[in-house]
């Protein structure tokens, strides 16, 4: 089976397809044409999630998938949230971000945090979500060269390294996007 995954994030795309492995063919926007970037106009994850599914399924009349993601800590009322990705402005870095997250935790002792995954499957016409979460906490200062976004500065439940720091298959087998297609591969196992 093919599905065309909605995103144009080179960093996820490699991520889940690890994840799925050689279970089904993962087909990346770039790698199907489609290089517009699909807007993430939603207060909630799941509803960002199932924009993009459902933008790539209307367009084409596809099997596909998308999801969303945010990084949500509790101290500061769950910032960033579904702002994760340009939470330092519309045009910013992963650092800045990241900048900006650890100067609004200053001085909070509270540093707990949990990544939140919502995929939205769109298949035969009918939409189904699947949600993965890590919890762990914040560090004060970045660790690691390897992952994406907040990864240098998130340390999962049970860990004292950051996800930078752990290698892919490490990272996969507990992340929260890995939880979330973990689901939505056993989903298509059994449809």
């Amino acid at each position: 089976m093919n599905l065309i995954f909605a995103t144009n994030n080179p960093n996820k795309v490699s991520e889940v397809k690890k994840v799925i492995g050689d279970k089904f063919e993962v087909v990346s926007l770039k790698e199907f044409g489609f290089t517009e970037d699909i807007p993430e106009p939603h207060d909630t994850l799941e509803e960002n999630a199932y924009e993009k599914s459902s933008v790539i399924h209307q367009r084409f009349g596809v099997n596909c998938f998308s999801e969303d993601t945010g990084l949500e800590v509790p101290a500061l009322n769950g910032e960033p949230g579904v702002k994760s990705a340009r939470y330092a402005g519309e045009v910013c870095s992963a650092s800045d971000n990241i900048d900006l997250l650890l100067s609004r935790l200053e001085g909070i002792e509270n540093r707990e945090a949990q990544f939140r995954t919502v995929v939205s499957l769109i298949l035969e016409d009918t939409e189904y979500q699947f949600e993965g979460i890590a919890k762990g906490k914040i560090i004060h200062s970045r660790r690691g060269e390897k992952g994406f976004g907040y990864d240098p500065i998130f340390v999962p439940e049970g860990y004292d390294i950051t996800f930078a720091e752990m290698d892919a298959s490490e990272k996969n087998s507990i992340s929260h996007r890995a939880k979330a297609i973990n689901k939505l591969v056993e989903f298509l196992k059994n449809y």
